[in-house]
C-alpha cells in the first residue's frame, strides 16, 4: 500500500501542477456542472426574452465547476506558494464576477477536462509498476515442520520457511527449489518474453508466475528485500529524481506567475478588455512545458522496465543519449561467462583426477565461473571433494587454501612465481598452451602438479549488439578481460570488437576506463556487476548485466539489465535518444502554445473560450507524444519470439515437449 501511494503521489506531481483530486467525485461535480452550463443555452433559446433563467442556470454551473480551481488556488496561497493554478483560477473568477458566467463556464469545464485527461494518461504510464505491485501473491502454501500445509499470508513468510507454490499461482517470496520441475514466466523480472525451465537448486523470484508444474521451495527473502520488491521501489525512486532542466524550470516557477500578471495588467490598461485579459491568463499557464520532460520520462522508464532495464535515475538515463564510447567486460558479458573445462594438463607424475581434485578443492569457495566449472566437472566425475581452509582469494590472480593440509595454489603463471614456486615444466606449459584456453596453473606444497584449460563461448547477440551500436554512432567500443591475449584476441575477432586489452587486473581495468575518459569520450562501462563494480564505478555511465536476484549488480551500476540479452544495451542508447527528442519537442510545442497564445490573446484574437481550448490541444499534444516512447522495444520481444519459434520448428517432433 505504500508502494502504491507513492505512484499515486508522483502521478498527481506530473499533472501540471494542479493537484486536484480527480475521483468519482470529480468526474460528477463535472458533469453536473456543465449539465447546467448547457441548459442555459437551451433555456435562452427557449426563453429569449426571459435571459434570467439562462443566466442562473449558466451562474449555477459555472459556480459549481469553479470551486475546485479556486480551492485548489487557495491551498497553494495557504502554504505562502505561488503556482500556476492562482492565474486559472483568476481567469475564471474574473469572467464570473463580470456576469460572463458562460464563458467562466465552459473555461473551468475546460480546464478541469485538461486535468483528468493528463491524470488519467499518467496513470496509464504507471501500468507497469502497478502491474508489479499486483503480481505478489497476498498468502502462501507453507509446509510446516511436521509436513503438513498451512496458508498463511505472505507477510508472514520468513526467510527458511519451505513453500509449496502450485501451477497457475504466482511465486510469493524470492528462494531456491528443493523439489519439482516447472515452468516460470519471469517477464515482470528480467523482461523475456518466454518462459524459462526451472528445477532443483534453481533460483525463483517473488512476482513470477507458475506455469506447469508443483514445486516447493525454501523462501531466502521476503517483501521489499525481494528482487520484485527492490526493483519497484527503485522504479518509483528514479520517477521522483529530476533532470537538470526540470531543475531550472522549478527555480524561476515563482517568477512565471508575477510576470504574466504584469502582462495582463498591461494588456488590461492599454485596452480596457477584460476579455483580452481573461484569455491571457487561460492561454498562459504552462502546463504543456510542465508536462514536457515528466511525461517523456515517465513514459520511457515505464517502456525501459517492461524489457527489464533498471534506470535509478532519470539523469541517467537522459545522459545515455550524450554517450560515444563503450567498454565490454568480457567473462559473462560478451560471452555467457559459462566457461567449461576442456582440457587438463597433468604434470609428470600427476594423474587427470588428481589434478581435477586439487583444484577443485581449492576453489570450491569462490564464485569464479572457472572455479565453479572445475567444481562441476569434478562433481560430474564422481570426484569427493576434501574440505579446504583458510581460503584466501586475491582478485584476478587466484586462490590460496590448504586442502588435507597442504597449502594449493591455483591461478595465474605470474602469481604462482610470486609466491615462490617456479618449475621448468610450468614454464614450457605457459609458453606451449593452445590458444584460446583460460588456463589455472595449480601448485602444491610448492609443486606444479599442471593446468587447467577453460573455455567461454560468445553470446550470439555480442556482435550484432556491437554493430548496432556502431550504427547508433557510438565511435569506440573495447573489450577488457583479465584473461591471457589469445583468449581475448580469439573472443574479439568472433564478436567484431575493434579494440581490446587482455591481461587487466580490476585496477587495470579502471585506470583504462579513466583512460578513454581523458580521451574525451563519455563512457558507459558494461558488466556483470559482481567482480566488475570498480570499473562500473569509474565510467560515466555504468551498466550491469543480469542483475536479477544480484543486491551487489543492482546497486554496483546506474543502470541494470535484468537478464543477460546485449540488445538491450543499444535499446537504451535509443530509448535515451528519443526521451530526449521528445522532450525538446514537447517543450517547443508549450512555448510556442504560450508565446502565440500571449500574442494572439493581447491583440484580441482569442476570445477565453478559445484559449482555453488552445490550451488542452498543446498540453494532450505534449502528452500523446510522450506516450509514443511507451511501445519502443516491443521489437525485441517479436524478435525473440520468432527466433524461438524457428529453433521449435528445426527439432524433431520426438524432441518437442
Amino acid at each position: 500500500m505504500q508502494t502504491r501511494s507513492k505512484a499515486k503521489q508522483y502521478e498527481a506531481e506530473i499533472c501540471c501542477d494542479h493537484h486536484h483530486e480527480t475521483g468519482p467525485g470529480l468526474l460528477w461535480q463535472i458533469f453536473i456542472g456543465t449539465a447546467f452550463v448547457l441548459n442555459s443555452y437551451f433555456a435562452g433559446w427557449v426563453y429569449p426574452d426571459n435571459p434570467l433563467v439562462a443566466d442562473v442556470s449558466a451562474a449555477v454551473g459555472a459556480l459549481i465547476l469553479i470551486i475546485p480551481i479556486l480551492r485548489t488556488a487557495v491551498e497553494d496561497l495557504w502554504r505562502g506558494e505561488i503556482r500556476m493554478n492562482e492565474l486559472v483560477a483568476l481567469a475564471v473568477l474574473a469572467a464570473f464576477v463580470l456576469g460572463d458566467f458562460r464563458t467562466a463556464g465552459v473555461v473551468a469545464f475546460f480546464m478541469l477536462i485538461s486535468v483528468v485527461i493528463e491524470t488519467r494518461t499518467a496513470a496509464g504510464a504507471h501500468a507497469s509498476i502497478e502491474s508489479l505491485i499486483r503480481l505478489t501473491p497476498t498468502t502462501a502454501h507453507r509446509i510446516t515442520t511436521s509436513g503438513a500445509e498451512e496458508e498463511v499470508s505472505a507477510d508472514q513468510l520468513r526467510p527458511g520457511d519451505r513453500v509449496r507454490v502450485l501451477p497457475g499461482e504466482n511465486i510469493p517470496a524470492d528462494g531456491t527449489i528443493v523439489t519439482g520441475r516447472t515452468t516460470l514466466n519471469e517477464s515482470t523480472i528480467t523482461g523475456e518474453s518466454l518462459p524459462r525451465d526451472k528445477g532443483p537448486e534453481d533460483e525463483v523470484f517473488a512476482g513470477t508466475q507458475n506455469l506447469t508444474g508443483m514445486i516447493e521451495m525454501t523462501v531466502s527473502r521476503v517483501g521489499a528485500d525481494t528482487t520484485i520488491g527492490r526493483v519497484r521501489e527503485l522504479i518509483l525512486a528514479a520517477e521522483r529524481t529530476r533532470l537538470p532542466i526540470m531543475r531550472i524550470i522549478d527555480r524561476y516557477t515563482a517568477y512565471y506567475t508575477p510576470v504574466i500578471l504584469m502582462i495582463a495588467a498591461m494588456v488590461w490598461f492599454f485596452t480596457d478588455d477584460w476579455n483580452r485579459v481573461i484569455s491571457l491568463l487561460v492561454i498562459a499557464c504552462p502546463c504543456a512545458v510542465i508536462l514536457a520532460t515528466p511525461t517523456a520520462m515517465v513514459a520511457a522508464l515505464s517502456a525501459a522496465a517492461r524489457l527489464g532495464v533498471l534506470v535509478k535515475n532519470i539523469a541517467d538515463l537522459e545522459a545515455a543519449a550524450r554517450l560515444d564510447a563503450f567498454v565490454f567486460d568480457k567473462t559473462g558479458t560478451l560471452t555467457t561467462g559459462q566457461l567449461g573445462v576442456t582440457r587438463l594438463a597433468p604434470a609428470e607424475g600427476v594423474t587427470p583426477s588428481e589434478l581435477l581434485s586439487t583444484a577443485a578443492a581449492a576453489e570450491q569457495f569462490s564464485n569464479h565461473p572457472a572455479a565453479r566449472a572445475m567444481v562441476a566437472l569434478a562433481k560430474e566425475t564422481g570426484l569427493t571433494l576434501p574440505g579446504a581452509e583458510d581460503t584466501h582469494e586475491e582478485a584476478g590472480q587466484g586462490v590460496r587454501a590448504r586442502v588435507n593440509g597442504a597449502t594449493v595454489w591455483c591461478g595465474r603463471a605470474t602469481w604462482l612465481r610470486a609466491q615462490g614456486i617456479s618449475d621448468a615444466a610450468m614454464e614450457r606449459a605457459e609458453l606451449s598452451e593452445a590458444e584460446g584456453y583460460s588456463v589455472i596453473y595449480v601448485a602444491r606444497e610448492g609443486r606444479y602438479l599442471g593446468w587447467v584449460g577453460l573455455q567461454d563461448q560468445p553470446r550470439p547477440e555480442a556482435r550484432p549488439c556491437l554493430e548496432e551500436l556502431s550504427a547508433l554512432g557510438i565511435k569506440r567500443l573495447a573489450m577488457i578481460t583479465g584473461d591471457r591475449l589469445s583468449v581475448a584476441q580469439r573472443v574479439a575477432e568472433n564478436i567484431g570488437c575493434p579494440e581490446y586489452r587482455a591481461e587487466c587486473l580490476p585496477q587495470q581495468k579502471v585506470e583504462f576506463v579513466e583512460s578513454v575518459k581523458r580521451a574525451g569520450y563519455r563512457v558507459a562501462v558494461v558488466g556483470d556487476g559482481v567482480n566488475d563494480a570498480p570499473a562500473l564505478a569509474a565510467g560515466d555511465t555504468g551498466i550491469a548485466m543480469g542483475a536479477a536476484g544480484s543486491d551487489v549488480a543492482i546497486h554496483s551500476a546506474t543502470i541494470a539489465l535484468m537478464n543477460n540479452d546485449l540488445r538491450r544495451v543499444p535499446f537504451l542508447v535509443r530509448l535515451s535518444r528519443q526521451a530526449r527528442a521528445a522532450i525538446y519537442q514537447n517543450l517547443g510545442v508549450g512555448a510556442l502554445f504560450i508565446v502565440g497564445g500571449l500574442i494572439l490573446s493581447g491583440m484580441g484574437y482569442l476570445n477565453p473560450i478559445v484559449a482555453a481550448i488552445l490550451h488542452n490541444a498543446g498540453s494532450l499534444l505534449v502528452v500523446f507524444n510522450s506516450a509514443r516512447l511507451i511501445r519502443l522495444g516491443e521489437e525485441l520481444e517479436a524478435d525473440r519470439l520468432e527466433h524461438h519459434e524457428a529453433v521449435e520448428a528445426t527439432m524433431p517432433v520426438a524432441g518437442r515437449s
